[in-house]
């Protein structure tokens, strides 16, 4: 990207690394065969998707043939929850479902479409810092419950749910549990037998990937429906001729990860720490940020600028060709504010003054330090024509 742009929206999307785009390029004009053809072009083509499904495997400490390819995050949710709730509503049962109020909008949008055809869900409420309690969720547990859907971290807040300590209260009860890992992968380490679950999503294109691919972890054993029917890819779970070129870019990606990440992790944790610090000073402690401090990933800030709204803001910032979000990207067009706010009690007045900010791979300190420069003038510029902030001032 040029220099006199400043990225500062990686939960939104990555940059596809160098290395990524080279895997693919090279996979693209060398490799065109269909894995599924047994002669000497889909043979190396076959191998490629072992390959890559190998390196997702090493990065999540899991079985090589337990991971399935996807599109992405987003029917890998839909496969997780549909593929387990599906088969029950076809037998008239009345399954029960357990997610949290701050789930992605693949979750939420896959319950309420299991809801219309019977299907009961519990949406636990989250505390003001963002965070769950184990204990909501054993609470929360029934009879008919077949699966508990949360969050490794979430997009907005990056706040990072206990999966482990909820992990042993399903096994206990003998219930599924699924993680929905896009916004955890590739910022802390995921062992998904620390863990704990029993399925796990996750996105080429929030680890330096391509959109268009991610995959589908899921637990020797498990069994789930599958929702697209063909010619029996991915062992009958995903049919569809393979996206070769996408499988080798992500599982480049996550072999880049699995070699990297945690020093890249504590440098990207000082950069927002430091964000965080100097903007709340320079803007006399008026910031107002959300989310657990300690227990979110090491990219991920979450403010507000109170008696401004944050629309304008990331509209002035984007004309200093500054990127930030607004909230999650997925739910971008609408206009009333964050739902993950709005779940954790937040101000609808704090809601509206509402940015993310996220950082990644090529972060850099001067980026750093011009961002906090802009930031910080375009806030005292929108203050100085802000009637709430004019009027805050006169009562002090």
């Amino acid at each position: 990207m040029s220099a006199a742009q400043l990225y500062f929206d990686y939960n939104a999307t990555t940059p596809v690394d160098p290395e990524v785009l080279k895997i693919m390029a090279d996979v693209a004009r060398k490799n065109f065969g269909n894995p599924s053809s047994a002669h000497c072009f889909g043979r190396p083509a076959a191998d490629i998707v072992l390959s890559a499904r190998q390196q997702v495997a090493r990065l999540l400490r899991a079985e090589t043939e337990e991971i399935y390819f996807t599109s992405g995050g987003t029917e890998s949710d839909n496969l997780a929850l549909k593929g387990v709730v599906l088969p029950l509503l076809l037998k008239g049962e009345k399954p029960h479902i357990i997610i949290s109020q701050v789930e992605h909008p693949a979750i939420l949008e896959s319950c309420l479409f299991l809801e219309r055809f019977g299907a009961e869900i519990t949406r636990l409420e989250v505390a003001a810092d963002g965070t769950l309690a184990p204990d909501q969720v054993a609470a929360a547990i029934k009879d008919e419950t077949v699966l508990v859907s949360l969050m490794l971290a979430n997009n907005e807040t990056g706040v990072i749910f206990p999966l482990p300590e909820i992990a042993a209260i399903t096994k206990a009860r003998g219930v599924l549990l699924h993680t929905d890992a896009v916004q955890a992968l590739g910022k802390i380490d995921i062992d998904v037998n620390e863990l704990g679950v029993d399925m796990l999503s996750l996105s080429g294109h929030k680890i330096y990937a391509p959109k268009g691919v991610g995959a589908l972890w899921v637990r020797d054993g498990v069994v789930i429906e599958p929702l697209l029917h063909g010619g029996g890819q991915e062992q009958g779970l995903r049919s569809g001729t393979e996206n070769l070129h996408g499988m080798a870019a992500l599982g480049c990606a996550c072999e880049i990860l699995s070699t990297g990440m945690t020093e890249e992790g504590r440098r990207i944790k000082g950069l927002r720490d430091e964000i965080e610090s100097e903007l709340d000073n320079a803007l006399d402690r008026q910031l107002v940020f959300h989310g657990h401090r300690q227990l979110r990933v090491p990219n991920t800030i979450s403010l507000s600028v109170p008696y401004v709204d944050g629309e304008s803001l990331l509209a002035y910032l984007d004309l200093e060709n500054i990127a930030v979000s607004a909230g999650s990207a997925c739910s971008s067009g609408e206009n009333q504010g964050s739902p993950v706010l709005h779940a954790m009690g937040v101000d609808a007045g704090l809601v509206q003054g509402a940015l993310r900010i996220s950082l990644g791979r090529w972060t850099s300190r001067a980026e750093v330090d011009t961002f906090l420069e802009k930031f910080t003038s375009i806030v005292r510029r929108l203050w100085a024509i802000s009637p709430l902030y004019q009027k805050k001032k006169v009562s002090l």
